[in-house]
Order: C-alpha cells, then sequence, then structure tokens
C-alpha cells in the first residue's frame, strides 16, 4: 500500500522528510511525496492554478500511482485532498488530514489568506515573501517550529511562480467555494478518516468545528499537544506513531 503525502502554502515536500525517515525506520518505505504545481513543481503550459484544476491535478496522480492508497494532507494539500474525496470517492484507501474545519458551513478565512485574496495587497503580500533574504526567512520560520536546513530548502521553491499561485488559489477558493466544498464532503462521507488537530494550530477555525465534521463523517480525531500548524516537523515523532497506527487499524 502506497503513502501518499500533499503538502500546502507555502511550501515544499521537505516538511515531510523527518516524518518519512521515521517511517522508513519502521519500515514503512512505500512513500510517495506530491507537489502540488507551483509548490515544489513545475506548473504545465497554461496552468492558471485554480481549485479545479488542483483537484484534477491530484486526481490524476493518485489514478498513475495506483492500488491501495493511504492519503495525507496538510493545509491546503489538505484541501485538495477534501475536493478529491468528495469527487473521486474510493480513489484512496484511507486519508488523514489536519485542517478540515477549512469546509466547515461556519469556516471565515484567516488574515493572511484574507489578504492574498484582496487584489494589490494580495500582491505586497506575496512578494514580500519572495524578496525575503534566506536568513530572515529562516529567522521567522525558525520561530514556527523550522529546524534550520528544513528552512533553507523550503524557502529555495518559494518563487513568483509560487506567488501567482498563492495569489489565484486562495482567490478561487474565497467564500462560499470552502462551504460548498464542505457539502459534497459530508455527503460522500469518505471511510478510513484521520482528522489531526494540533492544539496550537488555528489557520482553519476553533478545534470544535473539526471534530464535528470528523464526527459527521466518522472519522478518528488525534490531538496533537504542543504544537502547532506545522507539526510535522514539531513532533515528527509522535507524527510518525500517528500516521503509522492509523494505517494499520
Amino acid at each position: 500500500m502506497t503513502k501518499v503525502f500533499v503538502h500546502g502554502n507555502p511550501e515544499t515536500s521537505v516538511i515531510w522528510k523527518p516524518v518519512v525517515e521515521l517511517l522508513n525506520d519502521r519500515r514503512i518505505n512505500d512513500i510517495v511525496l506530491l507537489s502540488p504545481p507551483g509548490f515544489g513543481s513545475p506548473t504545465p503550459k497554461d496552468w492558471g492554478g485554480t481549485v479545479r484544476e488542483y483537484t484534477q491535478w491530484l486526481a490524476d496522480e493518485l489514478k498513475a500511482i495506483g492500488g491501495d492508497i493511504d492519503l495525507v494532507g496538510h493545509d491546503w494539500g489538505a484541501g485538495h485532498v477534501f475536493r478529491v474525496l468528495a469527487e473521486y470517492p474510493g480513489i484512496v484507501r484511507s486519508w488523514a488530514t489536519d485542517c478540515v474545519g477549512l469546509i466547515h458551513r461556519d469556516y471565515v478565512w484567516h488574515d493572511d489568506a484574507q489578504g492574498w485574496q484582496t487584489p494589490e495587497v494580495g500582491e505586497q503580500m506575496v512578494q514580500g515573501m519572495v524578496d525575503m533574504d534566506a536568513d530572515t526567512f529562516v529567522a521567522a520560520f525558525g520561530g514556527l517550529g523550522f529546524p534550520e536546513d528544513i528552512a533553507r530548502e523550503m524557502k529555495q521553491g518559494i518563487d513568483a511562480e509560487m506567488a501567482r499561485c498563492i495569489l489565484t488559489l486562495y482567490r478561487d477558493a474565497a467564500q462560499p467555494a470552502m462551504r460548498a466544498l464542505g457539502s459534497r464532503f459530508l455527503e460522500q462521507s469518505p471511510k478510513r478518516g484521520l482528522v489531526i488537530i494540533a492544539e496550537n494550530d488555528h489557520y482553519a477555525g476553533p478545534h470544535e468545528t473539526h471534530e464535528e465534521i470528523a464526527t459527521a463523517v466518522g472519522a478518528k480525531v488525534r490531538h496533537l499537544e504542543g504544537c502547532g500548524h506545522w507539526w510535522m516537523l514539531e513532533k515528527p515523532e509522535e507524527a510518525a506513531r500517528m500516521l503509522a497506527g492509523h494505517w494499520i487499524k
């Protein structure tokens, strides 16, 4: 069974490195790290960066891998997972994501997202991230739980094309888009799910909304205490144990 990981914004697949190494130690080696176009991988010709395009991209990648797949999503990677599960029932054996509150009916986009969704303001924000020097970037993300080597490698993937994709994706996902996605997701009620709630991560709304959706689809819930949005870097050992346990049950 293949373990497929999908990351989010403004990330590259390097965020999974510590967890993958620990999973390898557990002899879990059939792992594929998928980088959404523009976020650590090249964008195809005429790529718009819309939600629909990312959904189709992930569906095509999963179909190409084939067989039994255990899918893991983080941040916007979770958003892509939700749409694929809503539109392609049965495409994976199991799923595990954080940020499930994104698709709750009452979700309000966080401040950064609202900035990216605002003309001119968003352009200034993403350009500032592209122009930020590596040392400043490392210091900023170090405060969010990033080891220095991971932050430096991730910074290399933050370029003008990622900036363009950030703006297109967030603007296409402005409400009521996520609310509509949540309705489709709940209708499909995808099975064998794990909802990951990092204690100090509030990008996707109150933790109660995550639990509500998990209950509605019969997903397991795992709380990770003492860590935030990048739980896979802050507590990689716990993350590896959590995922391995999810996959064998």
